[in-house]
């Protein structure tokens, strides 16, 4: 996916974690506070989980190892105790049982801002940030001159509740502050990712590192909505086996007095976005559980998703796998003054999101449906501060390819303006947004956004169209 992700498994930051992550139980307790968060763009939506239970006393803990502590600052004992009787509750719901015991990494909450900052945005340069809008803005969904790099450390600083880093295999706690019901689902959650790491290995045996989500990002983003589909749905079950009355007391109180302002302030499909592997994620794992309990889960990790398009639609998890087209070199076509600037794969989620900027849910989502594979390439010109970019996209049918056909043109004439030529196979527009054609052959459509005709039809001639399976 274009949008930049930060691959560690996974930041909670409570905005998300127990508004949009965990929507799925909280919202039957908060009805009122669910509605502001971001629905997501999908046929498929979990069934509504029932009315919480009453409170249940706590099950007696496991003997498993105590948390080794790490001495930033300290955790008093009782909130210790919580920990490991946390850790003992998560092993009995999930199944999974820990190898090692799990590092904590205690922070107060103002060095735990100022570390995921440094360690989330290290590797994430300013320069590589504005390249990200530019694609983004090519796509539609995203200004241009978007600061998509102070936007992160704004995010990631805003209310960081805690998180799991696969590198350190340590969990992040915030001590020197109470630790209630939000303080102790989250926790519930990051145990869940050390279970996941300690017992499948997220990086090698997932593949879900850094180096290896810039090549594929859209299997990435499917990983990753396994990875915490797995940790909300588990964090669910915790919510209604063993959360006391304080804590849904604690949550009530989150609930009506939670903002976040950087989160609610940004643009729409970055919200959605956000919450994709959370929601979607949820949705996706829990038709697994239903299908097979704790241990159909288990088997995903041993052959896992990869499309965002079977996390959206379960049902076709294993069978309807990605089909990888070639991808051609453009640059000579283009001449020096251009550079590439991002190649990947778009994939059906990031397809509905663009469609959904100028179409109604209900059509961009039955516009990207049926999406089988695509590959993109985005170019700058440095000289001229011009974009140009290439979709070809191939369809499961012939009726997906003219859904998505019909879906782009509407789509078209409301971010392009009126169509210059049109037609049942190729439309174009021709305006302040440059030069746009969208064609269609057989079961594949071909979309050349350019800033003029002479380079659109530079880049047309030089696509070999309809492109060929790898």
């Amino acid at each position: 996916m274009v949008l930049k992700r930060i691959w560690w498994t996974a930041i909670v930051i409570t905005a998300l974690t127990l508004v949009g992550a965990a929507c799925s139980s909280l919202d039957a307790v908060f009805p009122s506070h669910a509605a502001t968060t971001e629905p997501t763009l999908t046929s498929e939506s979990p069934p509504p989980p029932p009315p919480p239970p009453e409170a249940t006393d706590t099950a007696a803990p496991l003997s498993t190892p105590l948390a080794t502590e790490i001495p930033s600052c300290n955790l008093n004992d009782e909130v210790l105790a919580q920990l490991d009787e946390i850790e003992d509750q998560v092993v009995i719901l999930r199944g999974l049982q820990p190898i090692r015991p799990v590092e904590l990494d205690l922070l107060t909450q103002d060095e735990l801002r100022q570390q995921v900052i440094d360690d989330f945005l290290a590797d994430y340069t300013q320069e590589e940030a504005v390249d990200d809008a530019l694609v983004l803005a090519l796509l539609g969904l995203l200004e241009p001159d978007f600061d998509l790099w102070n936007f992160y450390v704004d995010l990631y600083s805003e209310q960081v509740a805690g998180y799991y880093d696969d590198e350190t295999e340590q969990i992040a706690v915030i001590c020197g502050t109470d630790f209630g019901g939000p303080e102790r689902i989250t926790y519930a959650h990051e145990y869940t990712h050390s279970l996941q790491d300690q017992t499948y290995d997220l990086e090698d045996g997932l593949g879900y590192s850094d180096e290896l989500c810039e090549l594929d990002s859209e299997r990435c983003a499917a990983i990753q909505a396994l990875v915490e589909g797995d940790a909300t749905l588990l964090e669910e079950q915790w919510i209604r086996t063993y959360a006391t009355e304080d804590d849904w007391a604690d949550l009530f109180e989150f609930a009506a007095s939670y903002e976040s302002p950087v989160f609610d302030s940004a643009p729409r499909f970055l919200r959605q976005d956000l919450l994709f592997p959370y929601i979607t994620g949820y949705g996706f794992v829990h038709a697994l559980y239903l299908n097979g309990g704790w241990a159909a889960v288990d088997d995903v990790y041993l052959d896992p998703p990869l499309s965002t398009e079977q996390i959206l639609h379960p049902e076709r998890y294993p069978a309807d796998t990605p089909i990888w087209l070639e991808v051609p070199d453009l640059n000579v076509a283009l001449g020096d003054e251009w550079r590439e600037i991002d190649r990947n794969v778009l994939g059906e989620w990031y397809t509905q999101l663009i469609l959904n900027e100028h179409l109604p849910n209900e059509v961009a989502v039955e516009g990207a449906e049926g999406w089988g594979g695509d590959y993109y390439l985005a170019f700058h010109n440095n000289r001229s501060d011009q974009g140009a970019m290439v979709l070809v996209t191939q369809w499961d049918a012939m009726h997906d390819v003219h859904e998505f056909y019909a879906a782009f043109r509407d789509y078209g004439d409301s971010r392009f303006g009126e169509r210059k030529t049109s037609s049942t196979y190729e439309a174009t527009w021709l305006g302040e947004a440059g030069y746009v054609l969208i064609e269609r052959l057989s079961n594949q459509t071909l979309w050349i956004l350019a800033p003029d005709v002479e380079t659109g039809r530079a880049l047309r001639q030089a696509i070999p169209f309809p492109a060929r399976q790898q």
